[in-house]
């Protein structure tokens, strides 16, 4: 769980080991905890959610009337993606489910990205394009957001 005043900062590559095992770094582990929720997010990475912000999480999701379809389909691709982790081991390492792995593209290389309340979790190749794309175009990007208040 996050503790009050702390933060999910910084990126961390970490090896994919056998059975799609891999060490969740340290750093996030004192901070969320070694049982939490990874899923599916956008971009193709997956999230790895403290299961009280997950709860937070859902009831965002749940705040907006079923009859949406784009909220059930939101909740299908999150929620329905979602897997418990209930303890990593004592080296902090726990395994990536394979429905995961197929969808985010993890094959040797996993980037492990502080995002305050989530730590997003990359295929290498696909974050470097990622952050590519991100360093191209972020003042284009924070013009968008600066349209959305």
């Amino acid at each position: 769980m996050v503790k009050s005043g702390e933060m999910l900062i910084g990126q961390y590559l970490i090896k994919l080991g056998a059975k799609n095992r891999v060490a969740f770094p340290k750093k996030f582990r004192n901070e969320i905890g070694s049982s939490f929720v990874i899923t599916r997010s956008y971009e193709k990475c997956l999230i790895i959610v403290s299961e009280k912000n997950w709860n937070e999480f859902v009831a965002t999701i749940e705040s907006k009337p079923f009859t949406y379809t784009d909220l059930r389909d939101t909740s299908r691709f999150i929620l329905g993606g979602a897997f418990n982790i209930d303890e990593c081991d004592s080296q902090g390492r726990f395994c990536i489910p394979n429905q995961l792995i197929t969808y985010s593209g993890i094959k040797e290389d996993v980037v492990f990205v502080g995002l305050n309340k989530w730590v997003e979790v990359w295929s290498n190749e696909l974050w470097l394009e990622r952050e590519d794309y991100i360093f191209k175009n972020s003042s284009k990007i924070a013009e968008r957001l600066n349209e959305l208040s």
